[in-house]
Formats: structure tokens, C-alpha cells, sequence
């Protein structure tokens, strides 16, 4: 049974986000502010974090960080929750390292996708298979002469984001992350996301076997 660590502070929420999880067979743990969650994180190692941006004694960035420093914990897929209010602040978040985000009130189905999908990601990073690095975005601007933040675009797509996703994590417009994906096009000769992101996972699971 996995493990899911809840970092949030109100407490209905963290009563909802506990139930869901519960009844889809996962082991909730909950604490109510950042300075607890790092402490239950470190004691009881959970397989994903969902941690809320906005608390008391310890923000979301705070707890991000500290999980990141210690060897315990440093992989532990952490996905942010955030009001819509705060979107403007994720990419800070995601360049501490974080590995996604769902905007409150989290729809049961983005919470259990977002889940999964960090849970099979971390499985396959455990066991040797193929294993794309999304460290940087510097290999893809490298490998297909991409502009630094269209080489960022593609590293997002690569993951599986929206353009409303990457818009929000680069803070840019959705308009402009549409003009940057055709380029990716142009540059990489596809004329299809999935052809896109398929040669982008070749490059990234490159760099991890060097």
C-alpha cells in the first residue's frame, strides 16, 4: 500500500484529500502546517507529498526545500496544491524542485492522475529502465538548437503539460507557449505533441545514461 503525505492546513481539505485517497486504497498521512509535514516526511519516507503553497509556521516553498536538502527525501515526488491566486508563484516552486501542481479545489480525478503518474514515473526511475532526465532543459536546446525557453517548453511537454500548464509555470501567456510548441514543431520536422515529446524523452533518457 502506498503512502501519500497531505501538508494542509485546513482542515476540511485535509479531511477530503484524506478520504479520497483512503477509499483508492492508498495509506493517508496528514499534517497541519509545513514544520509537522517535514518531520512526518522524514520519519515515516511517503511514496508522493501533496503539500499546500500558503501555511503557517512553514510555507510550502520552506518544506519543499528542506525535503530536497536531506538524502532522505530528496526524490520523494512532491506535488503542490494551490489556490488559483497563487499560480503566478508556482514556477518558484517547480524550480525548487517540485514535480507538478493541482489548483484547490482538486478535482478527484486530477488528484488520483497526478498521483499516478508521479508513482510510475518514480517505479521506473528505480528500476534502470528507460529513464529521461528532466533536470534541465539545456540537453533538448543543445540536441535541436532550440532557444533557451522554447528548449523550457519542450521540457514541460515532455512531461505531459498543457499549454495552460506551461504558461503558468514559465509566466508567460498561453498565446505565446502556442507560438513557442510550433517552433518546437519546425525545429524537431513533426507536426504532432506526441512526436515531439517522444523525441524530447529520447534526448532526456540520453543524458541520464551518460
Amino acid at each position: 500500500m502506498k503512502t501519500i503525505l497531505i501538508i494542509e492546513d485546513e482542515p476540511e481539505m485535509r479531511r477530503n484529500l484524506a478520504t479520497i485517497l483512503r477509499l483508492e486504497g492508498f495509506r493517508p498521512l496528514t499534517a497541519a502546517h509545513g514544520r509537522e509535514g517535514v518531520a512526518l516526511a522524514l520519519a515515516e519516507r511517503p511514496d508522493v507529498i501533496l503539500c499546500d503553497v500558503m501555511m503557517p509556521e512553514l510555507d510550502g516553498y520552506g518544506v519543499l526545500g528542506a525535503l530536497r536538502a536531506d538524502s532522505v527525501t530528496e526524490a520523494t515526488p512532491f506535488i503542490f496544491l494551490t489556490a488559483k491566486g497563487e499560480k503566478p508563484d508556482i514556477r518558484a516552486g517547480m524550480n525548487l524542485g517540485a514535480d507538478d501542481y493541482l489548483t484547490k479545489p482538486v478535482a478527484k480525478a486530477d488528484l488520483l492522475a497526478a498521483i499516478h503518474s508521479r508513482l510510475k514515473r518514480a517505479g521506473q526511475s528505480g528500476g534502470g529502465g528507460f529513464e529521461p532526465d528532466f533536470d534541465s532543459p539545456l540537453p533538448l536546446e543543445k540536441a535541436f538548437g532550440l532557444t533557451p525557453r522554447v528548449a523550457e517548453t519542450l521540457l514541460w511537454l515532455a512531461q505531459g503539460k498543457t499549454n495552460g500548464d506551461i504558461a503558468t509555470i514559465l509566466g508567460i501567456s498561453e498565446a505565446t507557449v502556442k507560438k513557442h510548441v510550433l517552433d518546437i514543431f519546425v525545429a524537431l520536422g513533426v507536426e504532432t505533441r506526441t512526436a515531439a515529446c517522444l523525441q524530447a524523452l529520447e534526448v532526456l533518457a540520453g543524458q541520464r545514461r551518460k
